[in-house]
């Protein structure tokens, strides 16, 4: 090989590995973020996601190996409002990564981008249940949400990686129209749901009702976070019969024999959503909430 070709060999080299480690890497603590945070980054980042669509972001298993995705990440996106307080930063803590500690140049709160429900006030203490001070967590299941949940992904990923900043902000302007459209079509076939009232088995769904219409009048739980008791599902069910409750919903990485036979009781169809998205298989946020809107339809 001439001297001029080991050059260029070189050169090439170099580059390709300065393009490599010029990639952001992102991880989000959910699947529904990660999904978003690759629409706006596209093939300018490496996006992955420590919950599984399969496990209730409230407790996921703080492996080893979750540590490590976050000692190599330039930005970590959270839900935040204490949603992943009980596992996430025993990993910020092992990945010894300053970066995407809390108030770190890769640390981003996505909470503090939306608009939020459930803001309790007064005096807050465990006997409560499982309350969020700073507001309920669970906004990703709003589309209107998640469109302002970009917008802030793509401008802390610009700011990390001002190279492809112009794409990160075409990025997120692609997800909102498209996001857009979609959200038109599903809000007509959501339209016979308006004004329906809900049994919810955990309080996952002020912002998915918010959006749709209807309103949840009563949660399986006594207090969120403690299971249902014999007590409480009877007088859930005479909440459910005065006012003609058509739905009960919860996630699916709930037990549904409890849900399966209040619904019987009480006339109404029992709907599972999925938990987050598929996202390491492919799935996108699209996907999912195509599925949510599919199975309070009652078509999937």
């Amino acid at each position: 090989m001439s001297h001029r070709l080991c050059s260029i060999v070189l050169a090439l080299s170099w580059f390709v590995a300065g393009v490599a480690r010029a990639e952001l890497r992102v991880v989000a603590t959910t699947t529904e973020l990660a999904a978003v945070a690759k629409a706006v980054a596209g093939a300018h980042a490496d996006v992955s996601a420590l919950a599984l669509p399969t496990q209730d972001p409230h407790f996921v298993d703080a492996r080893p190996h979750l540590a490590l995705d976050l000692a190599r990440a330039d930005l970590l996106i959270v839900v935040g409002l204490q949603l992943e307080v009980g596992w996430l930063p025993t990993l910020q803590t092992g990945s010894r990564n300053g970066a995407i500690q809390v108030g770190g140049k890769g640390y981003l709160d996505c909470s503090q981008l939306v608009d939020l429900l459930d803001v309790p006030g007064g005096k807050l203490d465990r006997s409560q249940g499982d309350i969020h001070p700073g507001g309920n967590p669970h906004y990703m299941n709003d589309p209107r949400r998640a469109a302002a949940v970009a917008a802030g992904i793509a401008k802390r990923m610009a700011a990390l990686d001002p190279r492809h900043a112009a794409g990160y902000e075409q990025g997120a302007q692609r997800f909102q129209a498209q996001l857009q459209a979609a959200r038109k079509r599903w809000e007509q076939q959501l339209a016979t749901l308006r004004g329906s009232k809900v049994i919810a088995y955990h309080k996952t769904l002020p912002y998915l009702m918010d959006w749709v219409g209807a309103e949840v009048v009563e949660h399986l739980e006594p207090k969120p976070g403690i299971p249902p008791n014999p007590r409480h599902v009877a007088h859930a069910l005479g909440v459910a019969r005065a006012q003609g409750v058509k739905l009960v919903i919860q996630e699916a990485w709930y037990p549904s024999s409890t849900g399966r036979v209040f619904a019987e009781r009480a006339g109404a169809r029992l709907v599972v959503l999925p938990g987050g998205t598929d996202f390491n298989h492919g799935k996108n946020y699209f996907d999912y909430m195509g599925e949510v809107v599919k199975r309070l339809l009652g078509r999937s």
